[in-house]
């Protein structure tokens, strides 16, 4: 994931992360054809990217508990 591209992106928080004065939360951002997602603890380490298709379907499997 090319920084230049995410460095301009709106993070959002996760209304279902954890308590946020634990600091245990998850930030997605939307990419063109993907979602960026990091740990807000981290904002600058790692980060993962999917594609719309693949992130829709983890959403639903958490939705569904098949995860």
């Amino acid at each position: 994931m090319k920084n230049a591209s995410v460095s301009r992106t709106v993070w959002r928080k996760s209304s279902h992360s954890s308590d946020p004065d634990m600091g245990m939360c998850v930030e997605v951002a939307a990419l063109d054809g993907a979602r960026a997602i990091r740990d807000s603890k981290d904002p600058d380490g790692p980060r993962i990217a999917v594609s719309t298709i693949s992130w829709r379907a983890l959403i639903g499997a958490i939705k569904s508990d098949t995860i």
